[in-house]
């Protein structure tokens, strides 16, 4: 029997100590910037993009891998016998999980391609008890049953300063209602069960914001077990923080991450958004 290997994208968000903890395979979005192409965590981090994103004229836009990077990807890293989760963005919201699919069918190795029906952090997470999964030595046939189980039980939540910029790059999905009734509301977004950004809350300033997620979450994801958390802001620190410090008082978090959107994810949400991804422990979700 061969080993498991994990691939993701760059949408995952996963921190360079996530990475490398667990081996994780990341192929990388493209950022593009009129003509300038970037490869998103490679040629660009998030702090660089969000200062761009300040400054540039033209709003950028991304593109997924072609099959032919995640066959590479696959063949780099796995052999024959050897088996890949590859583990990626919604199929509603991104291309990429296509381009996984076409690469699965003519790489060495056995490709499982698994749509997460999420973003960034959430993303991470599901890779995240993959990767545990087979850390821990569990069978193939159990680390892609616990790995699909994590997907309905992993909740993530955002808030953005402005539609503009899912709306602009076509990823604004149901939350498309909210345009044109904004004025000092704030969106409350989610990733609905179906895998699209969809409405979740509205809020009146923004004071309610961080109430509003931590509402969300205690709704979605009991307080009465342990818990793997990710707060994530694109430029706005300090309302991660808060929201941080608020989750605390409510939750036990086993697995803790904090930091910034990349830029794949805040091309889309654009600067000042804040959110939280959540799901049961790896212990919990295991017994559960």
């Amino acid at each position: 029997m061969g080993q498991i290997k994990i691939v993701t994208d760059s949408t995952a968000d996963l921190s360079l100590e996530q990475i490398q903890r667990y081996n994780i395979k990341v192929v990388p979005i493209t950022i593009n910037f009129g003509s300038d192409s970037y490869a998103d965590g490679v040629d660009l981090d998030a702090d660089q993009f969000y200062k761009k994103l300040t400054t540039e004229k033209v709003l950028p836009k991304t593109s997924q891998p072609s099959p032919e990077m995640f066959r590479q990807a696959y063949d780099e890293i796995a052999a024959e016998g050897d088996a890949v989760l590859s583990i990626h963005i919604s199929g509603k919201l991104s291309g990429t999980l296509n381009s996984a699919e076409l690469a699965s069918k003519i790489a060495k190795a056995e490709v499982i391609p698994i749509d997460t029906k999420t973003a960034s952090q959430g993303i991470g997470l599901i890779v995240l008890v993959a990767a545990e999964a087979v850390k821990r030595g569990l069978p193939r046939d159990e680390v892609i049953a616990l790995t699909n189980k994590s997907i309905p039980h992993t909740f993530s939540v955002f808030a953005v300063d402005t539609l503009e910029y899912l709306q602009r790059n076509g990823r604004i999905g149901k939350a498309a209602s909210l345009l044109g009734s904004l004025l000092q509301i704030r969106p409350i977004l989610y990733a609905d069960p179906e895998g699209m950004v969809a409405p979740y809350d509205k809020v009146r300033g923004r004071s309610q914001i961080i109430p509003s997620l931590v509402a969300a979450a205690l709704k979605n994801v009991s307080p009465d077990q342990p818990v793997n958390l990710s707060v994530v802001h694109s430029w706005n620190k300090e309302g991660a923080g808060e929201l941080l410090k608020e989750l605390q008082k409510h939750y036990e978090i086993v697995d803790l991450h904090s930091g910034m959107v990349g830029p794949a994810i805040g091309a889309h949400i654009g600067p000042g958004a804040v959110g939280l991804m959540i799901q049961p422990s790896f212990d919990s979700l295991q017994k559960s």
